[in-house]
C-alpha cells in the first residue's frame, strides 16, 4: 500500500476502534497527544501531524509533533505553527473536524509563505478544546487542536469514521484536563490578593520590643571598699556566700603598719623617760621647767600618732555592715593585690530583693517608660520566663564590658503566683509571693531580657532600623 492509498472500508472500522481504545487508555495529556500525532498514520497517511494547545487566547504552543517525543527547540517552523494556530482561533468557528485548503483561505502574507514552504495543500483540523458557541471557545483559557497535513482530501467513507474518532479524542482530552480546586483562584488574582493582604498586615498594631543581655542583681546592695591604701592579705569569705552582720570579709596586710606602730611605741617610751628625767632635774634647776613643757608636748604627739596608727590597724580587718551575700569573682584575683583607699573589693547584696540589670544597646533603644513589661529568659531556665517591671532607665549610654554603647535598665521582678497541689491560685500576700520569686532566681545568673515598648504598626516595627540606617547614610 503506497503512502497516498487509504485502507479499505472493511478495515476502517477496526483501525478506528483500535485508535479509540488507545485514546481511552491514555493516562495523561502527554500520552494522548503522542497517540494522536502518531497512531492515525495507517488510517490517514499524513505527511505530518501536530498537536497544539494554549492556556489563553492567542498564546498557543506546539505540544507534540509526529515522530518526536517532545519538541524542545525554538525553530522558525515552531514559531510559525504557533502563529498560524492563533490566527485560526481568531478567524474561524471550528466546532468539529474540518478540511481546510490553502487556496481557499485568506492568509496573511507571512503565514501564506510559511504554508507554501512547509505544508501541503490540505489540512485536516480536529479541535480538542471545549465546544459550544464561538464566544465560549474564544473566551476559554484551554484550547487544543490536532493538525493533520494531507496530500489530498480523504475519501467520504474515511471522513465518516474520522468524525467518531475525533469525538473520542476530544472527550479524552477534556477528561484528562488538570483538576482545579473549587477554592483555587487564578494566579493574577491571587497575587493581587496577597499584595493587598501584605499591605493591610503592615497596619496591624504590635508592641515594640528589644532583646538585651540581663543579669540578676540585688535591689539592696552595698559596695565594700578598701578603707586604706595597702595590699589585700586574705579574703575571709567565699564568693557568693551568705554572711551575717559583723562577719569578717577580708583583711589588709598589717606588716608595714605594725612596724610603724612599734617605732612609735619606742619613741613614746623615750619621750616618757625624758619627761621623767626632766621632772627630777627641775627640783634642783628651775631652768629645766621649759624642757618639761616641750617634752610633754612631744609625748602627747607620739601618743596621738600611736593611737591613730592603732586605729588604722583595726581598720585593716573589714567586716560586713549588714547581712547579705558577698559578691565577687575569685579570692586569687584579690589576695596580694595592692588597692587604694575607696577601691571596691566586693558587693554585699540582699538575695531576698532580686532585680534585673539590663544592658540595652543604643542601636536597639526604643521608647520606654517606668512600669514597662519585661520578660527575662535565664540561661539556666530558658523554658520558664520570669516577668518583671521596669523601674529605672539611665539617661546616658555608657560602654559596657564588650565595648558597646548601652543604656543601663533596672527592672524589679514581678511576684509569682503561688498555687496549691490542685493548680488553684492561693492568695498568700505580697511578701509570700516575693519570697517565691526570690527562691526561683540566684544573684549573678545571666540571660536575655525582652523589653516591651509602646504599640506601633507592623510596618514601622519591621522597617524602623532599615529606615534609621538609610537616613543616617543619606542624611535625609
Amino acid at each position: 500500500m503506497s503512502a497516498s492509498e487509504h485502507p479499505r472500508p472493511a478495515s476502517l472500522a477496526s483501525l478506528s476502534l483500535a485508535l479509540r481504545d488507545r485514546a481511552l487508555d491514555a493516562e495523561s495529556r502527554t500520552t494522548l497527544a503522542f497517540s494522536i500525532a502518531n497512531d492515525p498514520y495507517p488510517l490517514l497517511r499524513f505527511r505530518q501531524a501536530l498537536v497544539v494547545e494554549g492556556r489563553a487566547r492567542g498564546a498557543l504552543r506546539l505540544r507534540c509533533v509526529s515522530g518526536l517525543a517532545t519538541p524542545t527547540e525554538r525553530t522558525p517552523f515552531v514559531n510559525w505553527v504557533e502563529r498560524l494556530g492563533a490566527w485560526l482561533l481568531d478567524q474561524h468557528d471550528i466546532d468539529g473536524p474540518r478540511l481546510l485548503l490553502r487556496d481557499q483561505l485568506e492568509l496573511p502574507e507571512d503565514l501564506a509563505e510559511g504554508w507554501a514552504q512547509w505544508w501541503p495543500e490540505v489540512l485536516w483540523l480536529v479541535p480538542l478544546g471545549p465546544g459550544g458557541t464561538d464566544v465560549d471557545r474564544k473566551s476559554s483559557s484551554d484550547h487544543a487542536w490536532a493538525l493533520f497535513l494531507l496530500e489530498q482530501p480523504p475519501p467520504q467513507a474515511l471522513r465518516q469514521q474520522l468524525g467518531g474518532l475525533a469525538a473520542t479524542w476530544r472527550y479524552c482530552w477534556q477528561a484528562l484536563a488538570p483538576r482545579r480546586r473549587a477554592w483555587q483562584l487564578p494566579r493574577r488574582r491571587l497575587g493581587w490578593l496577597l499584595l493587598v493582604a501584605v499591605i493591610a498586615a503592615m497596619f496591624l498594631p504590635v508592641r515594640q520590643s528589644a532583646l538585651a543581655p540581663a543579669e540578676i542583681v540585688s535591689l539592696d546592695s552595698a559596695a565594700i571598699t578598701s578603707p586604706l591604701d595597702g595590699v589585700v592579705a586574705e579574703m575571709l569569705v567565699e564568693p557568693n556566700s551568705r554572711v551575717e552582720a559583723g562577719t569578717p570579709l577580708f583583711r589588709l596586710d598589717r606588716s608595714e603598719l605594725e612596724g610603724r606602730a612599734g617605732v612609735l611605741r619606742r619613741q613614746l617610751e623615750v619621750a616618757s623617760a625624758e619627761l621623767d628625767a626632766a621632772g627630777n632635774l627641775a627640783f634642783d634647776d628651775r631652768s629645766r621647767l621649759a624642757d618639761i613643757s616641750r617634752l610633754r608636748r612631744q609625748q602627747a604627739q607620739r601618743q596621738a600618732e600611736l593611737e591613730a596608727l592603732e586605729a588604722r590597724l583595726e581598720r585593716t580587718l573589714v567586716t560586713a555592715p549588714t547581712a547579705g551575700v558577698a559578691v565577687y569573682s575569685d579570692p586569687d584575683d584579690w589576695e596580694g593585690r595592692p588597692v587604694a583607699t575607696g577601691e571596691r573589693i566586693l558587693r554585699l547584696a540582699d538575695p531576698d530583693q532580686p532585680a534585673v540589670e539590663i544592658q540595652l544597646a543604643a542601636a536597639d533603644a526604643i521608647t520606654l517608660a517606668p512600669g514597662a513589661e519585661v520578660k527575662v529568659f535565664l540561661s539556666a531556665r530558658p523554658l520558664e520566663p520570669i516577668g518583671a517591671r521596669l523601674t529605672q532607665t539611665s539617661y546616658e549610654a555608657s560602654t559596657d564590658a564588650d565595648g558597646v554603647a548601652a543604656y543601663r535598665l533596672l527592672a524589679e521582678l514581678a511576684p509569682t503566683e503561688v498555687k496549691d497541689s490542685a493548680g488553684q491560685s492561693l492568695d498568700q500576700g505580697t511578701d509570700t509571693q516575693t519570697d517565691s520569686t526570690a527562691n526561683q532566681v540566684r544573684l549573678g545568673l545571666h540571660g536575655t531580657a525582652k523589653v516591651y515598648g509602646e504599640e506601633v504598626s507592623l510596618g514601622y516595627y519591621l522597617l524602623r532600623r532599615p529606615l534609621s540606617a538609610l537616613r543616617a547614610w543619606t542624611g535625609w
